[in-house]
């Protein structure tokens, strides 16, 4: 872990509650994609966001914070960065955190699965992969709940269409009647599209209750435990 100051350089609106948060740490930051910081709010407040840039780019960090009114903790912490850009004062961050980062072997084909704005975790990984030119198929299946939610589609169709063997699948779990792609649960249509996930590497992002049930029932579909990755295995059963 490493702890650095960092100015908040721009507070961009994705949706009505989703927001990119765009930080110049003071010292060069070092992470792996995958990993997470904490925002330092007070000595036993910190809040953690997942790293949505890639680890080359160290000098500047990006974060997307879901702040609905019903999440105080996600809107605390956007608060507490508005006020330090409209002060111009510095945020305090502890970098580099999480055990379930990408492990870059790129032997065996990848699953990079999000919900909500776990989207970040993996948007991380995917540029990653892309930088160091990894061969293996990889399949990005993010899962929204209205067709609206999915603010980077364009630009993860973009990076779709950098390589052959990068496949982007944006899944609607309660779709509009022009809607033409997956529909219902993220990870339903993880199992509809691959028969068995025994030889695939897979990383997880989404609510805890959502990942327990992923895990479960990818287990079931062949997936083995050991290949999967997922930050919330630490705090669920």
């Amino acid at each position: 872990m490493q702890t650095i100051n960092a100015d908040v350089i721009a507070i961009t609106p994705l949706t009505e509650i989703i927001y990119k948060v765009t930080l110049k740490p003071a010292t060069a930051a070092k992470f792996e994609a995958g990993h997470y910081l904490q925002l330092v709010l007070g000595e036993k407040d910190k809040r953690a966001f997942s790293i949505a840039s890639k680890p080359s780019q160290q000098n500047e960090l990006e974060l997307h914070i879901g702040a609905s009114a019903a999440d105080a903790y996600a809107s605390q912490a956007l608060e507490h960065l508005r006020q330090a850009h409209l002060n111009n004062r510095p945020v305090a961050l502890e970098v580099g955190l999480g055990v379930s980062q990408l492990r870059i072997d790129c032997q065996r084909p990848i699953v990079l699965l999000a919900g909500g704005t776990g989207f970040s975790y993996v948007k991380s990984m995917a540029d990653h992969l892309s930088e160091v030119g990894c061969t293996q198929p990889v399949y990005f299946y993010w899962g929204v709940k209205e067709e609206s939610a999915l603010y980077a589609k364009t630009e993860m169709e973009a990076w779709a269409a950098t390589k052959e063997n990068f496949h982007f699948i944006p899944v609607v779990e309660n779709p509009n009647e022009g809607w033409g792609g997956h529909t219902g649960y993220v990870h339903q249509a993880v199992m509809t599209d691959i028969s068995s996930l025994e030889t695939y590497s897979i990383y997880m992002a989404g609510r805890f209750d959502m990942i327990g049930i992923v895990r479960d029932d990818f287990i079931k579909h062949g997936a083995i435990r050991e290949h999967m990755y997922a930050d919330a295995f630490a705090f669920i059963k």
